[in-house]
């Protein structure tokens, strides 16, 4: 497995996952990503943000993450302090393909890297609470639950937040 930064020549195969994934979440209940989101011109903004990182397989894309500093203001909803600089994955998927191979926590590996290359303490991250895989994933590699929150541009769902230190608070 090789992780690298997104280039506009993976956004095919970035959307070919997302065109794997999204049924299979939505027919889990888990309705957080659906037809309008995430879409092409999302990842071509994580590209252009150099935030956007892929796992490759034997040269075939098996999953992607947005590595962040964008918090959703809700975050204070969970007693978060969101005006402190927190690495934040976002958009995190992995090819139905590769499941099972630890792609999903190479890429959250990569945010701590991230954070630690720019020295920020603080990892986040959020999930729909219907998601088990991630659910199940997050505390497992660190992460600690910290509340269930609503996002304003999701109406309707509820999602789980879960924060890593690297400071030891």
């Amino acid at each position: 497995m090789k992780i690298r930064l997104a280039t506009q020549a993976d956004i095919p195969g970035i959307m070919q996952i997302i065109g794997e994934v999204v049924p299979l979440m939505i027919a889990s209940g888990n309705f957080q990503w659906d037809d309008t989101y995430p879409n092409a011109t999302v990842f071509e903004n994580d590209i252009v943000a150099g935030e956007l990182w892929v796992v490759e397989v034997d040269g075939t894309i098996a999953g992607l993450s947005a590595i962040t500093t964008e918090q959703y203001p809700e975050y204070a909803d969970v007693g978060l302090d969101v005006n402190e600089t927190a690495i934040v994955t976002h958009r995190l998927a992995v090819s139905t393909r590769f499941r099972g191979l630890g792609v999903a926590a190479l890429l959250m590996q990569q945010a701590e890297l991230v954070a630690r290359t720019r020295e920020i303490k603080t990892l986040r991250v959020d999930t729909n609470s219907a998601n088990k895989a991630t659910g199940a994933l997050f505390p497992k590699i660190g992460y600690r639950f910290v509340g269930e929150m609503k996002l304003y541009f999701r109406p309707g769902l509820s999602f789980y937040c879960y924060e890593k230190r690297l400071d030891g608070k």
